[in-house]
């Protein structure tokens, strides 16, 4: 059953990669390297929970947390042009009025 496991997660993660490098737009690019941080959270759990060593499940949350940042602030500067100020404080900036 864990052999079975180990190969459909692993085949799930080449197809992953293999969006990641080949996706149409760069939203299906992201959402594939978004796709494999999870499963890789995925892994990292199940492994600490095999070898009944509860702290890789610390390491498996800060990886989350990672991977959410990561993709919210990939988003934002594929929206904005910019990680710092919105579009909108960037043209308020340009045209002399004082950014929020």
């Amino acid at each position: 059953m864990f052999t079975a496991a180990t190969m459909a997660v692993s085949i799930t993660m080449a197809l992953i990669l293999i969006r990641a490098f080949l996706g149409p737009t760069v939203y299906d690019r992201v959402l594939a390297v978004n796709a494999f941080g999870t499963v890789t959270v995925l892994i990292i759990g199940l492994i600490g929970f095999l070898t009944e060593r509860p702290e890789f499940l610390d390491i498996a949350l800060l990886y989350a947390l990672i991977n959410f940042v990561g993709t919210i602030a990939i988003l934002k500067f594929f929206r904005y042009r910019a990680l710092g100020r919105t579009s909108e404080a960037n043209s308020q900036a340009t045209n002399g009025e004082a950014a929020e």
